[in-house]
């Protein structure tokens, strides 16, 4: 806990490890994943929200909705694959 100077709340002390910003950015590469490059930003976000739990982020609901949408870009991606048979993107059209 660290005491503000110029106010008398207390607020909790950052992580230093970064914990908390791999949740949102977990969070945000999972959503940004549905909407193009889900090859790629699909196990990005699934990796960092499994390592913000594992080093005890104070946000624990971004990191699951993160690794959530990670696994539904990874869906997606199978999705496509399988209606555009194995091309992720169809040339020529």
């Amino acid at each position: 806990m660290t005491i503000n100077a110029s106010s008398d709340r207390v607020r909790p002390a950052a992580h230093p490890d970064g914990a908390d910003g791999m949740a949102v950015a977990s969070f945000l590469l999972g959503l940004l994943g549905l909407l193009a490059f889900n090859v790629v930003l699909g196990p990005f976000a699934l990796t960092l929200g499994f390592v913000s739990l594992v080093r005890g982020t104070d946000r624990p609901v971004r990191a699951v909705l993160g690794i959530a949408l990670g696994v539904a870009d990874l869906m997606v991606l199978v999705v496509l694959m399988t209606l555009n048979k194995g091309v992720l993107r169809p040339f020529g059209m």
